[in-house]
């Protein structure tokens, strides 16, 4: 028998009302207020979040607004409903989202029982290059904040990432890196990043780039470009990442669909 567990009245938090000039589209804003009530205690604890009429109520927006961020929250395995019972945090998720493979790098090197090491952390405002303006879509010479790193192990470098954040993110220049990358996003600017194109290219290595990662100048990198977006598909970082090629591989795993 599935015993019936109601949210009580004082555990569902404050919910601001939504600003609809936002250019965020509201259900991908209901979006991001869901997660951050489900990261709650006591709901990832089992109590039933409250329902679409309540919800869009305290928004004031649709139910059928609410209905479409629960939907997309389901089918990323986030949410379970029950007919007569209600809606819950998943007590048994087993794997993440399509971004899961690079949310984190150290803990993917951890796993395979590697210790990522930090060479190089610099984190700065500088004008966007030519790749940052055209993909970020902002104006020439916008000044953005931008993060190099330089990892390996081994005592070893490995690879080098120059990552731009657009402005729309409010970055403040204060914010700890040492955590993974688009958790401290989240957390510090509530943006949840839902997707990336990647883009692989065979390139040389130039001076600067020989001097951060000893290498000879010339020899043979993998340079990966991508793109985050958030929930509204609005891009909202650009990386460049340099590998030393004889010291990582990346590798893809596709399977066939069925008709």
């Amino acid at each position: 028998m599935i015993k019936k567990l109601r949210s009580p009245k004082n555990l569902i938090p404050p919910l601001p009302r939504l600003d609809h000039r936002n250019g965020l589209p509201l259900h991908a804003r209901i979006e991001v207020e869901l997660r951050r009530i489900m990261a709650l205690p006591e709901y990832k604890d089992g109590a039933m979040l409250p329902d679409e009429l309540t919800l869009a109520n305290r928004f004031g927006v649709s139910r059928g607004t609410v209905r479409a961020a629960f939907s997309r929250l389901m089918q990323q395995g986030l949410l379970e409903r029950r007919a007569g019972v209600g809606t819950r945090v998943c007590q048994r998720q087993t794997a993440e989202s399509g971004i899961g493979s690079w949310r984190s790098f150290s803990r993917e090197m951890a796993e395979k029982g590697i210790r990522v090491e930090n060479f190089r952390h610099k984190y700065e405002l500088a004008a966007a290059d030519a790749s940052a303006v055209r993909t970020l879509q902002i104006n020439p010479g916008t000044k953005i904040w931008r993060l190099d790193r330089v990892r390996g192990w081994n005592g070893r470098p490995v690879l080098h990432t120059r990552s731009w954040f657009h402005p729309r993110l409010g970055l403040k220049g204060r914010e700890e890196f040492s955590k993974p990358l688009y958790e401290v996003i989240e957390s510090e600017t509530g943006v949840v990043v839902e997707n990336a194109r990647e883009e692989f290219t065979a390139v040389s290595a130039n001076a600067t780039m020989a001097r951060f990662l000893a290498v000879k100048p010339g020899e043979p990198l993998l340079l990966r470009s991508h793109t985050v977006f958030d929930a509204g598909n609005r891009p909202v970082e650009f990386a460049e990442v340099h590998y030393v090629s004889s010291r990582f591989a990346l590798t893809l795993e596709l399977k066939r669909e069925t008709p």
